[in-house]
């Protein structure tokens, strides 16, 4: 069983729950995804089954869309609206074109901190648990691109914006670079992802349709530009890709072999040099 299966993942669930649920509703253990959502996220969740599971590395590094919403006046140690308040101010007076003038500075690249509550690792642990044991911690940055940043709506202190970021972009810790450039606090109270990549939400299923069977996977056509070669007539470069030998073939880019129409292998080939990338047939 390998197939792609977009998820339109629901608020209060975790993306290990999502991996979870999916893997009884399938029958099957091997089924991983291409990016966390944090548990109050909404959205995409592009979830890979079987020796699919190997595209993670390559569907991850998609861009990827969200609309959230900044409440300003508090902030709290998660940067979001669950955490616990760390701190509460008035809201200065803020007007629409102050907002959109601090989005246009924030496109490009820049250094982002990573927050505390994440599950990257420092010296061997993830940060979020040197947050529960209460250690202090230098927190490490990560080098991102803001490509689109769009005011939406703006009243009542609440911000809502929409964003199209790269890949290790924390949404959380753009929300307080914005803040700080309105010389104001605000914490995350509500986000989705809209899309990643090519994946978007209006296509995603949610689990209760994936359990009814009301959805359709993906294969590794639907989403990479692949080149499709049957290999029924070459008897000799089928035994190379079944072995995942290197291959010196006039190609380039992202080569799906079949024999017939069984998926066998994917390579990616530079300078008519490929390499294996997933043996789906073994």
């Amino acid at each position: 069983m390998n197939k792609i299966i977009v998820i339109s993942k629901s608020a209060s669930l975790t993306s290990r729950d999502v991996v979870n649920k999916l893997s009884k509703i399938l029958g099957t253990k091997k089924i991983g995804h291409t990016g966390t959502l944090d548990p109050m996220a909404e959205g995409v969740l592009v979830c890979l089954v079987g020796k699919y599971t190997k595209l993670a590395s390559i569907l991850t590094s998609e861009e990827k869309e969200y609309i959230s919403e900044i409440k300003l006046g508090m902030n709290t140690d998660t940067l979001d609206i669950t955490g616990n308040i760390t701190e509460e101010r008035e809201v200065s007076k803020i007007n629409k074109d102050e907002i959109i003038k601090v989005f246009n500075s924030l496109l490009g690249e820049y250094n982002q901190t990573i927050p505390l509550y994440s599950a990257v690792h420092v010296n061997g642990k993830r940060l979020y648990e040197y947050a529960r044991e209460g250690k202090k911690v230098d927190l490490p940055q990560n080098k991102v691109f803001i490509k689109e940043l769009e005011l939406l709506d703006y009243q009542d202190n609440i911000i809502k914006f929409r964003c199209v970021v790269s890949k290790g972009t924390y949404i959380r810790s753009l929300i307080q670079t914005i803040c700080e450039n309105l010389n104001t606090i605000g914490v995350m109270s509500s986000l989705v992802r809209t899309r990643q990549g090519k994946f978007k939400l209006e296509e995603a299923y949610t689990l209760e349709e994936i359990q009814n069977k009301q959805y359709k996977s993906l294969n590794i056509e639907d989403v990479l530009e692949v080149t499709q070669v049957n290999l029924e007539n070459n008897r000799n470069i089928l035994h190379l890709v079944l072995n995942g030998n290197k291959l010196n073939l006039d190609y380039n880019g992202y080569v799906l072999f079949k024999l017939n129409e069984e998926e066998i292998a994917l390579y990616n080939f530079k300078n008519n040099e490929g390499r294996l990338i997933i043996k789906i047939k073994e």
